[in-house]
């Protein structure tokens, strides 16, 4: 399930094949005008119009566009600082693939199979292996799509697994092979370390795992979805987001969409703990969605996307907040969805999502700006 972040829910879409809708709340399209912009002068204007609003934050300068068109999330970087593995719809596909690029955004092609869904690529300490959640085991079509009939809700596809590839493509390892989903891991490189989520327990969980798939370990136990967890870069922390039902009918509801492979992302909140789980505390308190946290490099803040502005809206800003939970921060004022942020191996670059530039609806690509 990607909203990260694993984000989360790129890849998660509803609706029927073809063209489909955002995998979160998207903003309605207004850009029709920009259609019969000439290329060129469309990305020159639009790179110097984000430029001007990052700057008003005070920590983006340099933005760059490395995708143009199709839906492309949750690019993560690798240890060297170098390249990108990021999962895309694109070329007539229906649904997500995991592919890599150069952090200049050269050199894109897809390293995973082809087949089925996939979701929530990341490197493996080595540079030269990735890991990813896949569907393709089951088939190589993509599962059906989440039945928006029951409202705003992802599919926590059952199909789900855990593998490990080369960044050649080729699949080297399964690393969960239990029923039920698998998804939205990331890798801490320091400990060698998997946090993901799962159902294993029969809820959906964070769990930990060594890069063998061995010394499975449940990390969260409270009713409701805690996912697109990620480690600080010392490996001491988990931060994540989470929804956990209180009264008894939001209970009953959950439990309802469990059953049948779903959830409802729109009340989220971000939680900080010990990497093993133990100390978790509620780090913010917005009733809105607020997903894909990430670590900045030293571990004392975190980035995150959040529609705190306005709960009930499309659109989705980046915001900084220490991990105490003092000091919110917001960092972007793009309008529409900006999210996954994630910062490069030395700090000094942030790639992100975002809708900016779009030409189409539903067209999300692929960011890298200078941190500071």
């Amino acid at each position: 399930m990607a909203l990260r972040n694993c984000n989360s829910k790129v890849g998660l879409w509803g609706g029927p094949p073809g063209p489909q809708p955002a995998p979160w709340p998207a903003p309605a399209p207004d850009r029709e005008c920009s259609l019969a912009r000439p290329r060129n002068l469309l990305i020159l204007v639009s790179v110097l119009s984000l430029s001007a609003l990052a700057q008003d934050s005070g920590h983006l300068t340099n933005i760059r566009q490395l995708t143009f068109g199709g839906q492309n999330a949750e690019a993560y970087w690798s240890p060297d600082g170098k390249r990108l593995v990021f999962q895309s719809t694109r070329d007539g596909a229906q649904c997500d693939q995991i592919y890599l690029m150069n952090g200049d955004g050269s050199g894109v092609r897809m390293v995973s199979t082809g087949r089925g869904r996939t979701t929530c690529g990341y490197f493996l300490p080595d540079g030269k292996h990735i890991l990813y959640s896949s569907t393709h085991l089951a088939g190589a079509a993509c599962p059906p799509s989440a039945d928006r009939s029951r409202g705003y809700v992802w599919a926590v596809y059952p199909e789900y697994d855990l593998f490990v590839a080369s960044d050649g493509g080729e699949i080297t390892r399964r690393l969960t092979d239990r029923t039920g989903y698998d998804a939205e891991a990331t890798v801490n490189w320091k400990t060698r370390k998997i946090v993901f989520t799962s159902l294993e327990s029969g809820d959906l969980d964070l769990w930990s795992m060594n890069l063998d798939g061995s010394g499975h370990r449940q990390l969260t136990h409270e009713l409701g979805y805690d996912g697109g967890a990620v480690f600080s870069r010392d490996g001491k922390k988990l931060v994540w987001r989470a929804h956990h039902p209180k009264t008894p009918e939001a209970v009953e509801a959950y439990k309802k969409l469990l059953r049948d492979n779903l959830t409802a992302p729109m009340k989220m909140e971000l939680y900080i703990s010990d990497t093993d789980g133990k100390n978790a505390r509620q780090l913010t308190d917005f009733g809105c969605a607020s997903f894909a946290p990430t670590f900045t490099a030293d571990g004392r803040r975190i980035l995150f996307a959040s529609n705190k502005n306005n709960c009930d809206g499309r659109q989705f800003e980046l915001f900084l907040i220490d991990a105490d939970g003092r000091n919110l921060e917001q960092v972007t004022s793009f309008g529409g969805f900006t999210s996954f942020p994630e910062l490069s191996p030395d700090g000094k670059q942030l790639v992100f999502t975002s809708d900016r530039n779009a030409k189409q609806r539903y067209e999300f690509n692929i960011f890298v700006a200078d941190w500071r």
